[in-house]
């Protein structure tokens, strides 16, 4: 039996930061709801589908925006999540530093893009913050972490430590792990412990041009999420973790369905279900952790398959 991350990064972005306080009431409506002249696909879609399939999902709530604009908002978010019965844990995107309407740390600007570039002190501050956001909207204790970007170094892990924040899952070997200072000279694909705190890292996977891709249900095919699945369970890994964002069954313009989108993700959740004798989906909560000793290689997807995948998402920037 493999567990199954499926974990949705839950993020509201007003398409730019000039005049955002008028932007934001239309860009909550959008990255939440997602209403479109098919209907409604954002979060409440996402939520209802995993749940109607016997599914858990795992969402990773941005909760710094809401030093912005209050708590309300922030609260609708986690009680939707809760309502479907799903998981909540803690998502920083650090850009919401500087637009805070009370200093969250002593050097708010200039704005930067990720938590790595703050000090430990701040970033103990930081999450420390965004922790308290959640749970006092009601999301419960926050026992798992996601840097935005995946943006983060070893000082992280120190931060979430000291917030008695048990996981993490910022680590991404196809972008900024290799350099985090986590297991230098090493890439991690399977569960460690590290720093205190036990590192979840994202699946990822050879396409067969010599380059790793994480696995995002954005940005994989079916064949090829279905395949990887299979192959990591039959190579005997711990975890399986996949990537969705709360917006990702919208066009660019966020104003209609990407129809291409919202039928592999009903794919991927009627292949779990009927497989979960294989699948088991799980979240962080009640977790028994399975920790690796040994890192095994790196998952792989025959060319063939990228290329399907290429020809997909040519498809659907042409008729999206």
């Amino acid at each position: 039996m493999l567990n199954v991350f499926f974990t949705v990064d839950v993020e509201i972005w007003c398409g730019g930061w000039h005049d955002i306080d008028a932007r934001f009431p239309r860009a909550f409506q959008q990255y939440v709801y997602g209403k479109t002249p098919q209907g409604e696909f954002g979060l409440r879609y996402k939520l209802k589908q995993l749940k109607d399939r016997g599914l858990l999902g795992v969402f990773f709530v941005e909760p710094l925006f809401a030093t912005r604009f209050g708590l309300d908002p922030l609260a609708e978010i986690i009680g939707l999540i809760q309502e479907y019965g799903h998981e909540v844990q803690e998502h920083l995107h650090t850009e919401w530093v500087s637009e805070s309407t009370e200093p969250l740390i002593a050097l708010a600007k200039p704005k930067r893009q990720f938590l790595r570039q703050f000090s430990l002190q701040e970033q103990i501050t930081l999450i420390g913050a965004g922790k308290r956001l959640i749970e006092r909207a009601g999301g419960g204790v926050v026992s798992a972490f996601r840097a935005g970007s995946f943006g983060f170094n070893r000082e992280s892990l120190t931060a979430m430590a000291a917030n008695q924040i048990a996981y993490d899952s910022s680590y991404n070997a196809s972008m900024f792990g290799p350099d985090s200072g986590v297991m230098p000279g090493q890439a991690i694909f399977d569960p460690i412990q590290y720093d205190g705190v036990i590192e979840y890292p994202m699946t990822v996977f050879d396409d067969g041009t010599g380059k790793l891709r994480h696995v995002q249900l954005g940005a994989c095919s079916n064949r090829e999420l279905e395949g990887l699945l299979l192959q990591a369970l039959e190579t005997g890994r711990k975890s399986f973790m996949m990537l969705s964002h709360n917006f990702e069954l919208l066009n660019t313009s966020r104003d209609r369905a990407d129809l291409t989108m919202v039928k592999r993700f009903d794919k991927l959740c009627r292949f779990l279900d009927a497989n979960r004798d294989l699948f088991r989906t799980s979240g962080f909560r009640d977790l028994a952790p399975d920790i690796v000793s040994q890192q095994p290689p790196v998952l792989t997807s025959p060319l063939w398959k990228t290329g399907h995948r290429m020809y997909q998402q040519a498809m659907r920037r042409r008729y999206g």
